[in-house]
């Protein structure tokens, strides 16, 4: 079964930085999508970053362009989340996210319903 690690949340200050890991298990796809979605209280789930396994191909949602960073270390089997000049609209529960097969990172992270598993969130909290 796919299991999703997610670790590294905590509070941080405005304009601080942070970075979230997602340790998972090996997939039995080669290729396959994964992510970070978040959800602030009262709001939807969103899709931030997406990573692209057969292409490397990443997704970033507008809000945290030239702010946040997806990388992965295959060897580790994780994926991580780096997250600068944050802001306190940052605030929220991070989610790593996968889904196995080709697609288009964008596709998963804009719909949600295409993800095909989740980790257990991580609360993230920034402070102004």
């Amino acid at each position: 079964d796919v299991q999703l690690q997610a670790s590294g949340g905590g509070p941080v200050q405005a304009g601080g930085s942070l970075r979230l890991s997602c340790a998972f298990s090996r997939f039995t796809f080669d290729d396959y999508v994964i992510g970070w979605f978040r959800q602030a209280p009262g709001k939807e789930r969103e899709g931030v970053l997406c990573l692209s396994s057969s292409d490397s191909n990443i997704y970033y949602a507008d809000s945290v362009k030239g702010r946040f960073t997806i990388s992965s270390d295959n060897a580790k089997n994780t994926v991580y989340l780096q997250m600068n000049s944050m802001e306190p609209e940052d605030t929220a529960v991070y989610y790593c996210a996968a889904r196995l097969g080709s697609y288009y990172p964008g596709a998963v992270c804009g719909n949600k319903n295409r993800v095909d598993y989740w980790g257990k969130g991580t609360q993230v909290t920034v402070s102004s």
